[in-house]
């Protein structure tokens, strides 16, 4: 096992970092202050292929791994310039329709997710289901040649910003008539299909909604691969938005660091010399970096085993990853806006900001707690808590 990166890797995150940087993070917070979305960095991103580099080549992607796009993910929120659909589209929704969509279903909407002109949103949690699957009440059922829709989800993001959505559903099975989950695509403007905007106080582009399926009627080809292969499909997606959530909440810290760093090492108190001489200013920022090095080496792995084709190896260690990164973003920024001082809170210098947006990190895709129950029944075979 090698995660030493590649030349191409290499020069692929400095291209998404010249790209970033021509936005910058003033660009991000003024479209989110107007209420309008980060339309034109997506679409360039899209153009120059950073969102398709791990779908297949043959479908308009770069052909590369879950590892390559999670350092366009990373480099982004490094940048100050984080993308969430990033996150949804390409890593969830392109994911599942690659691995297991039809030949015409992925003609349909791959090239789309791969150049940028076509967003899909993911939509599994419920009201209340929250974290478990197994409670989840959205179901489908045939009519004819067709399926019929209905239940509810919540905290689904970017659905205004998106052409459609990826949504977790469960079907009864015919030989024993449990449930069992089915991947179904929607269009965002089928009838019957409503959203309610979810007030967040996490200040971004991308909000969230409630969504609402009443009787909404979907064609033969709205689910994605096979009926009985739900199960399997849905985690093929999650483990990369694991992988995908590491490597934003990295990108959080590491632009958290950046910042605190080119304060400290200019910022003048005590006579002439800069603060980050001070032990007490330059440990716990030393420390938040070993603790973001160590949790990238995590994501790193997970991204390795999933593109190697382990699936159970890249499940325990995308957890991991996904805790370890959100626990060092958060140790990051609070240590990056301590290191400002009052200057750490205020607008001009962007690091209070962050701070919302990274205790997310602790909760979405999924809570510390399910991911402690997790290693705890996977790594150490401890009985089920739950």
């Amino acid at each position: 096992m090698s995660f030493v990166e590649t030349e191409e890797r290499t020069a692929l995150r400095q291209a998404v970092r010249d790209l970033a940087k021509r936005y910058g993070p003033n660009y991000v917070r003024e479209q989110a202050k107007a209420g309008l979305k980060t339309t034109e960095l997506w679409e360039e991103a899209g153009r120059l292929g950073y969102l398709g580099v791990s779908l297949p080549v043959e479908y308009g992607g770069g052909g590369g791994g879950i590892a390559d796009l999670a350092a366009v993910c990373e480099e982004f929120a490094r940048a100050g310039c984080p993308l969430l659909m990033i996150v949804v589209t390409p890593a969830i929704c392109g994911t599942i329709i690659s691995r297991f969509g039809t030949g015409e279903q992925k003609q349909k909407w791959l090239p789309g997710i791969a150049d940028g002109t076509f967003k899909m949103a993911f939509a599994i949690t419920e009201p209340d289901a929250g974290s478990n699957s197994h409670k989840i009440t959205t179901t489908v059922r045939r009519d004819g040649d067709e399926w019929v829709l209905n239940g509810q989800k919540v905290f689904i993001s970017g659905v205004d910003e998106s052409q459609a959505v990826l949504v977790v559903s469960r079907t009864t099975d015919a030989t024993t008539g449990q449930l069992k989950p089915a991947l179904m695509v929607v269009p965002t403007d089928a009838p019957g299909f409503t959203r309610t905007m979810i007030e967040m106080d996490v200040a971004g582009p991308e909000k969230q909604f409630q969504l609402f399926f009443d009787d909404v009627r979907l064609p033969a080809d709205a689910l994605v691969g096979d009926e009985n292969a739900g199960i399997l499909q849905l985690f093929a997606g999650l483990n990369p938005e694991r992988i995908m959530a590491a490597a934003s909440a990295n990108g959080f810290a590491l632009h958290a660091l950046d910042k605190a760093t080119a304060y400290v090492k200019t910022r003048k108190v005590w006579r002439d010399t800069p603060i980050g001489a001070h032990q007490g200013v330059a440990h716990p920022l030393a420390q938040a970096v070993i603790h973001v090095e160590l949790a990238r080496l995590m994501m790193q792995k997970a991204a390795w085993l999933y593109d190697s084709g382990d699936d159970a190896g890249a499940g325990e260690s995308a957890n991991m990853a996904k805790f370890a990164a959100a626990d060092a973003a958060v140790e990051a920024v609070d240590q990056a806006i301590q290191a400002h001082g009052g200057n750490g809170m205020a607008s001009e210098y962007g690091i209070g900001a962050l701070l919302s947006a990274v205790r997310v990190t602790r909760i979405a895709p999924v809570s510390r707690e399910m991911i402690l129950n997790f290693v705890a029944q996977t790594s150490l075979g401890l009985p089920r808590s739950y």
